[in-house]
């Protein structure tokens, strides 16, 4: 299947990603439908291996659907082996057409919850959400627990992560480490340069290019963020 390459004028809008119970949120922008879907398909071609089997919510905002645009939309998803359950609208009209066609218009709760694409791992109680695949300008992923990134995480991308950020490639987006004010929360990638990294309310600009291609760790240390050679030591960072 060949990647939906969408017609984008001016700033592209960006698709929002949460975790829920065992499904998927996500969230358009505001724009014409058919730029709003084109980018929505283009990014489930390119992460294929994440979206794939996932059970999906899309909250459309104000865009006004009807029936022919959510059944294509539910049609182009299956074939994408996505499986869409809610549409998610201010729109009256949205909102009848999801209910004729069977969809939920509702969730039964609004806290994330464990995503469908969880991390195995033994420490109890923490969570992860691993994504395989770049993130490109526009999309942004938020999730409670941790966040694991097999790819690069472009510039105009962004990671809003309550735990640890891992990048497996370059991170020169935007993330946010430990939001809900966890200070002992790291970020760390083989090449660190972003346009803005946070570890709970601090925050530390870089230069904004790739100056050391070599793993690298940001931590809190003595209130501020600072930046170094991720190196493993036992025991500890």
């Amino acid at each position: 299947m060949q990647p939906i390459e969408p017609k984008v004028s001016g700033m592209v809008p960006a698709i929002q990603i949460k975790g829920i119970r065992d499904s998927l949120l996500i969230s358009l922008g505001e724009g014409e439908w058919s730029e709003l879907q084109n980018i929505l398909l283009c990014q489930i071609d390119e992460q294929s291996s994440f979206f794939r089997g996932a059970r999906l919510a899309l909250d459309v905002g104000n865009t006004v659907l009807h029936a022919v645009e959510m059944s294509a939309l539910r049609d182009k998803l299956s074939d994408r082996e996505v499986s869409l359950w809610a549409v998610l609208s201010n729109s009256p009209t949205t909102e009848k057409t999801a209910q004729m066609l069977g969809l939920a218009t509702r969730l039964p709760s609004s806290r994330p919850e464990r995503s469908s694409r969880p991390v195995e791992n033994d420490l109890p109680g923490e969570q992860a959400i691993m994504v395989r695949k770049t993130l490109r300008s526009g999309v942004k992923i938020s999730y409670p627990g941790h966040v694991i990134v097999f790819g690069d995480v472009n510039p105009g991308a962004e990671i809003v992560a309550g735990g640890n950020v891992l990048v497996w490639g370059r991170l020169r987006g935007v993330v946010h480490a430990g939001a809900e004010g966890d200070e002992k929360a790291v970020v760390a990638a083989l090449a660190i340069a972003p346009t803005q990294l946070r570890i709970a309310g601090i925050a530390a600009l870089s230069e904004g290019s790739i100056a050391k291609q070599q793993p690298e760790i940001a931590h809190v240390l003595d209130g501020q963020v600072i930046i170094e050679p991720w190196v493993y030591k036992e025991g500890g960072r």
